[in-house]
Order: structure tokens, then sequence, then C-alpha cells
């Protein structure tokens, strides 16, 4: 059987878009959600809606985990079945331990995969796999499309309104001092993704309008004159989405903006009313 060329696989931090879930040779491994003694698979077993459902009842914080670098070569060795190689884009090392635990999985199961830190999470994954794909439609090699997506990965734009800063404090993604006085002053951060993977606070901000007015204000300085196109990931509040967006388009008629909830993965961490908007240069 002649197998085909190259797989790509990411992991469920991901937005996956429609046209990737139909996508023949795209595969997402996805992370754990835990809740006390209770083991979810993302997306699987706990949508994001249940998830937020799960968190208003539970008595312990939820956590999450990568798969192991065990369960990782299981995966591999069944997609290697079907492909010569894969192309493997993982959220931020920075930010788990997802990419380590998968570049060890590759090992074990001994198929060849090129791995791409993004650098980043949620639509910064997906628009990487994007343009990857892209290249290997206009027949890019495996080592011409690593060297592109490693430019790439790094430059997006991310200005990220938290939810819920306890579950931020809890994921341990900010320290107790920073929890404190955001408790205290009633404010919550609008954070973004560094150049290298990391999360850092950069504004904060005292009320919902005000966090949507600064998003509107930070699309506008990058796309002036309309073109172009962005994301914005919700946490469970469409509506507010649906709001964000009107006031973009209105702002910047010609922008071209498209809507996607946050995994459940990422939901545990940045909490119900998470609104971002993130770009590409």
């Amino acid at each position: 059987m002649t197998k085909k060329p190259i797989a790509w696989i990411t992991d469920s931090t991901a937005y996956i878009t429609d046209e990737l879930k139909n996508h023949p040779d795209f595969y997402s491994i996805r992370l754990n959600i835990h809740f006390g003694e209770k083991q979810f698979i993302d997306g699987v077993d706990l949508t994001p809606t249940q998830l937020y459902e799960n968190i208003k009842s539970a008595t312990e914080f939820p956590k999450t985990s990568q798969p192991s670098a065990g369960e990782f070569a299981e995966k591999f060795k069944k997609i290697a079945v079907d492909y010569e190689q894969a192309i493997a884009i993982h959220i931020s090392g920075e930010l788990s331990g997802t990419l380590t635990s998968s570049i060890a999985g590759a090992d074990i199961a001994g198929f060849p995969i090129t791995f791409i830190d993004s650098k980043s999470l949620s639509y910064g994954i997906t628009g990487l796999i994007d343009k990857g794909m892209e290249l290997q439609k206009e027949g890019a090699s495996v080592p011409e499309i690593k060297m592109e997506l490693e430019k790439m990965a790094g430059t997006l734009k991310s200005f990220i309104y938290i939810g819920q800063l306890e579950q931020l404090y809890k994921g341990g993604r900010m320290n107790g001092v920073q929890f404190f006085l955001g408790s205290l002053l009633k404010v919550k951060p609008i954070i973004q993704i560094t150049t290298d993977g990391k999360l850092e606070a950069i504004e904060k901000v005292r009320s919902e309008k005000k966090a949507l007015q600064y998003l509107v204000d930070k699309v506008a300085e990058a796309h002036p004159k309309g073109k172009g196109k962005i994301y914005l990931m919700e946490g469970n509040v469409p509506e507010q989405a649906a709001e964000l967006k009107a006031m973009i388009l209105n702002q910047i008629p010609g922008l071209t903006v498209e809507i996607g909830d946050i995994s459940s993965t990422l939901a545990v961490h940045a909490g119900e009313g998470t609104i971002a908007v993130l770009w590409f240069d």
C-alpha cells in the first residue's frame, strides 16, 4: 500500500475549524481534564459548555494534563500505518509540557515527525497549520515548510480579556500578589502571548464595556484600512463575541472577522467570559 506523504498533527488547545475537521490528513490529539479523580478527554468526554457547568458545581478546581509519551506513541503508531511522515504543531512549550511529551512519543513509536513549537495557542496554532498545508500544496519540502512556519511562529498578535481571574490564578498562570490585587480592586487583566510563547499581562480593565472597546481599539490600530482577517475566540459568551464583532465592523468595515470558541482545556485556565482577538501580522 502506498502511504500518503504528510500527516498534520496538533493538540486540542488549537482552534479546530470546520475545514480542518474535514481534512483527511489532519489529526488532533486530545488533552485531559481532571475534576478530582475523574478524568475527561477534551472535546470528547467534555464540551466547553459542560466544563463551565461542572466548574460551577465542583468542589475541586479542575486541572489539565497532556497525554503521556506512551499515549502519544500509540496515536503515532496508528497514523504511521498510512503516512510516510508527519508535521506536528503544538501549544507553546512555555505553557505546556505537550510538545515535550509528543516528541518523546515519536521516539518511542519510531515515526518520523517534524515538530514545531507554535509559541502560541488556539488560532495561533491553526494559522500555522493552514499556512503549512498551503505550502505543501505549492510543493514545498518538509524542511522548507518547517523553516517558514518557525519564522511565522511568535508573530501572532493577541489581546485576551480574561473572564475568570480565579481560574487563571488557580491554574498557575498568575502569582498570588497579582490575584490579590486584582480581586481587591475588582479588575481583570488583558493578557497577550509574547513572541517567545509566554503569557504577559498588558492592561487592566474594570468593566466588560471598557474591555471590549480596548479590543476594538487594538484591532483598529493594526487594520486601519479594513484589510485582513482576525479571529474572535470566546469562552461560552457568544452574545458578547457577536457584539464585539459588530463593534469592530462598525469601526473597520471590510475586515474579515471569524468567531470561534476556546477549547475546554484552555477554558479551564481562562474561564467563562474570556474573549480574545487574534491575528497574524
